[in-house]
């Protein structure tokens, strides 16, 4: 059990104002991972002044770009040395299996090296002629405080895709964590400061709603970068729209993966297993509509349940396991709640359904389930689930296809599945979404991520990332 007593304000473990305790349980077995204090209103107070002042008369927004780079690269070196540590803490946590949280360091070291790759690059100052005369200095400065703000289903990659650009660019922040995984969050805390992090730069909480609102909405923040759900999202964007407040929000996802008809059936089942069921089905990239032309359809939902069946449910910290619980009994309650309407809307369940998984009795468990004959009109097609739900949805011509992947509310991710590239690639750029991967080609960390649609606003990765957290100032001389 990891426990602390203190919180992480500006560097410095301090006592709490508050009186809350989380208590963070694995939805496993239930065993107590460990508890954090709650942050209250006055804890985010004192951490935002911390940060407010730090920014205003520290040293932090002053050092340079090279320095800033420096300090985040040893941070990277430190996380490697103990990430298998730290990816079991997760685990016990959140219930994601440990061979998805193993890979999640290796992410997490291609996207930090990318946004510091971008950041050796990036036109920090420029001076040219100006017009009609004289010279224009042209200057990219940090943007101020920033309230970071992360869901519980990827906690370390959710904190340091939001905190690396932000430091980068110089800014100071406030990292609220989600309660379910708020224990995670503090030794990331402390291996900032390990790797010459100034004082003040970073404070780490967790907390509730009306503490977290409290944060969004104070004077002394000048930016919210938030992922999560796009309902929340849209909280976050109606406050912090009365203050005009910078935000950037990474939100929900439905996306729809295309298999054109001469696709290769194995190597499309293969790459469906982990892009369509990722993480217990608790990714806002999921390819949670597979859209197959219909003399095709049943072919696909029989050996795509086949070989989704054969994958092992349970114990998450068991190499071998495909699926463990999910996040909590609330999470386990609405993704069951999503397969009773599927099968009140009248699809076809190909695999899984209600129940808990056969064999297992504890544990925040769903049956991974796959829907077929699915209408893109029922709602287990049009809202975010956010468990290992998958629905087939058949397609009569690519016409109809693309117009079914981009009749949704979202535009997140996607995907294609072709033997013929090209043909890959006109079908891509005809989908409405922020992502599309081609025949399940890994993702460009140095490219822009982000949604269309109700799937946020704003982009992450690379050189457009770091610029969410910069102002422009411009100098005629």
């Amino acid at each position: 059990m990891t426990s602390y007593s203190q919180l992480f304000i500006g560097g410095q473990r301090v006592a709490p104002l508050g009186s809350e305790i989380i208590e963070v349980r694995s939805p496993y077995d239930g065993t107590l991972t460990g508890t954090v204090p709650a942050a209250s209103k006055a804890d985010v107070d004192r951490a935002v002044e911390v940060a407010r002042n730090a920014f205003d008369h520290g040293p932090w927004p002053h050092t340079t770009p090279e320095e800033r780079q420096a300090i985040l690269s040893r941070f990277l070196e430190l996380y490697a040395v103990r990430s298998k540590e730290f990816v079991e803490l997760i685990v016990r946590e959140n219930g994601t299996p440990i061979s998805f949280g193993d890979f999640m360091p290796h992410v997490i070291a291609l996207q930090s090296q990318a946004y510091i790759k971008a950041a050796a690059s990036y036109p920090w100052e420029l001076r040219q002629s100006g017009f009609p005369q004289g010279e224009s200095v042209r200057r990219r400065e940090p943007l101020g405080v920033v309230a970071a703000i992360i869901p519980w289903n990827a906690p370390h990659q959710s904190a340091t895709v939001k905190l690396f650009p932000a430091l980068l660019a110089g800014c100071t922040t406030v990292l609220k964590v989600a309660p379910e995984t708020a224990i995670d969050g503090q030794v990331l805390g402390e291996l900032f400061m390990e790797a010459g992090l100034p004082e003040g730069v970073l404070s780490i909480i967790a907390a509730d709603r009306a503490a977290s609102e409290h944060l969004v909405t104070h004077p002394g923040v000048d930016k919210i970068a938030f992922t999560g759900s796009t309902d929340a999202g849209r909280r976050i964007a109606s406050l912090a729209g009365g203050q005009l407040k910078r935000i950037s929000l990474e939100l929900g996802g439905k996306s729809a993966t295309i298999i054109l008809p001469d696709a290769d059936r194995d190597a499309v089942v293969g790459g469906l297993r982990f892009s369509s069921y990722p993480n217990n089905g608790q990714s806002c990239i999921a390819h949670t509509r597979v859209l197959v032309q219909r003399d095709q359809h049943d072919a696909y939902v029989k050996t795509l349940a086949e070989s989704v069946s054969t994958l092992k449910v349970g114990d998450p910290l068991d190499p071998e396991t495909m699926f463990g619980p999910q996040v909590s009994e609330r999470q386990q309650q609405r993704v069951a709640s999503y397969i009773d309407l599927g099968i009140q809307e009248g699809a076809t369940i190909a695999l899984g359904g209600a129940g808990m998984p056969d064999g297992i009795n504890h544990g925040a468990f769903v049956r991974p389930t796959l829907f077929a004959n699915v209408d893109n009109r029922m709602r287990i097609a049009r809202e975010e689930i956010f468990g290992p739900v998958v629905c087939v949805i058949p397609y009569a011509d690519i016409d109809d296809a693309v117009r079914i992947a981009n009749d949704s509310d979202y535009g997140l991710s996607g995907g294609v599945w072709t033997s013929d590239k090209e043909e890959g690639l006109a079908v891509a750029r005809r989908i409405r979404t922020g992502a599309v991967s081609i025949n399940g080609a890994f993702p460009d960390f140095g490219a822009p991520f982000g949604g269309y649609k109700q799937s946020g606003i704003g982009r992450e990765f690379g050189v457009e990332g770091i610029g969410h957290y910069i102002e422009h100032k411009v100098i005629a001389i």
